[in-house]
């Protein structure tokens, strides 16, 4: 997982998304307008027969919520084809002045989006016509969000987002009558398993340019907003005002709240226990910790009639899933297993081996150093065998052997 501090969330839980409210939203969060505006008049010299292209941004209200809206107005319309399309979004971010980055996410974000259509369609990239997507403000809009990412440092950030809102019932475009979502917008999700919810509303909410700017920046889809301080909202409005809603896109960036812990995921596989006896689940617990589990614990609970029971609980990396399932199944009689992912916020965790000597006694010790993000100590604990046995040997208490280890390691790891 990335280890950026800085974070974005796109919440398209409610209005879904387009290419004009994605754009709208970049620069109400503060991308810097004359670039911006640069880039998307950038396309008038690559779209044959597109004449001058009338850029205007303005604040408007969506049911009493202020929002930047961006209006894309070109003197002629014509099409293009698939290939065009991708020419032209090539050759616009190679005259431009675009990072590596941002050049290669408007091509790979217009790549999509065509490759889409000539599935649905069954074309060559220069057959198939997008219509719609195929004209100018569908490239104005991937190179103008582009340039705004760039200004706002997107690409060195994590970014998540929401499932994304498609609305529902049908609606009417160059090929006739089609339910909602778009054949086109379905596809370019479906390819890059992104999750979409339907509703809340009868109409076309996420459109096939704002879901391929979606799948080529987002590193994360959550229900939820992660655990963050923000910083700066953006909303972008789009083109209808409902009455059952804010038609708005909502881009938050913020700082992460990580206390500079490390963060990983695992999966927790737990299971009911009310007829296995206690040499059985020891066996089952000593089994599962030899076959690579993290860690086993046994809660006591009352089952069906009050008869006392346990739940097994297995914490386990997700290749583990399956296998150790099984295992926890065939020991224990178990009829089912269940399993969730989860989030951990942990250390570093390295053993270092420590000499000690303690009158005559002189041994190597393991010794477990846990760090943070920063590489700063935060915890020294001795190998407990380890302590047990010098212990043992020098007749002095464990709580002794356990502190003289300590001072020792600190000592020594202060000193490098």
């Amino acid at each position: 997982m990335p280890s950026r501090q800085q974070l974005a969330i796109i919440d398209c839980q409610v209005s879904g998304v387009s290419g004009d409210m994605f754009l709208g939203a970049l620069l109400d969060l503060g991308a810097d307008a004359t670039k911006v505006l640069n880039a998307v008049k950038s396309v008038e010299s690559y779209f044959k027969g597109c004449g001058n292209l009338d850029v205007k941004i303005r604040t408007v209200k969506r049911r009493g919520f202020r929002a930047r809206k961006v209006d894309l107005t070109p003197e002629r319309a014509p099409e293009m084809n698939g290939l065009e399309l991708i020419e032209l979004v090539d050759q616009c971010v190679k005259s431009t002045k675009l990072s590596e980055r941002a050049k290669q996410f408007a091509s790979s974000s217009i790549r999509t989006l065509v490759n889409a259509e000539a599935g649905i369609h069954g074309d060559k990239l220069d057959e198939v016509y997008l219509h719609e997507a195929g004209q100018v403000d569908t490239p104005a809009e991937i190179i103008g969000s582009a340039a705004a990412l760039e200004d706002l440092d997107f690409f060195n950030m994590k970014v998540y987002s929401t499932p994304v809102a498609v609305g529902g019932g049908l609606f009417k475009f160059s090929h006739g009558t089609a339910s909602s979502p778009a054949p086109a917008t379905v596809e370019i999700l479906r390819s890059r398993r992104f999750p979409m919810i339907g509703g809340p509303i009868e109409s076309e909410l996420a459109t096939p340019t704002g879901v391929s700017i979606l799948v080529n920046l987002v590193d994360e889809v959550t229900r939820f907003y992660p655990s963050m301080k923000p910083t700066a909202i953006g909303y972008g409005a789009g083109a209808k005002d409902f009455a059952e809603m804010p038609n708005i896109l909502r881009v938050t960036l913020g700082q992460r709240l990580d206390y500079d812990l490390l963060g990983d995921e695992v999966w927790v596989l737990e299971t009911n226990i009310d007829d296995a006896t206690g040499e059985i689940i020891g066996h089952t617990v000593d089994k599962l910790l030899r076959e690579g589990a993290k860690d086993v614990s046994i809660i006591p609970i009352f089952t069906k009639k009050n008869r006392p029971g346990q739940i097994l609980r297995v914490i386990v990396d997700r290749g583990d899933v399956e296998r150790l399932s099984r295992i926890l199944i065939e020991e224990t009689g178990s009829l089912g297993v269940r399993r969730y992912n989860c989030e951990r916020r942990i250390l570093a965790r390295e053993s270092v081996p420590v000499e000690v000597v303690i009158g005559d006694v002189k041994r190597t010790v393991e010794v477990k150093v846990a760090r943070d993000s920063k590489g700063e100590i935060v915890q020294i604990k001795p190998e407990y065998d380890d302590a047990e046995r010098v212990s043992d040997e020098t007749k002095k208490p464990l709580r002794e052997i356990l502190e003289l280890i300590g001072d020792r390691a600190r000592k020594i790891l202060s000193s490098r």
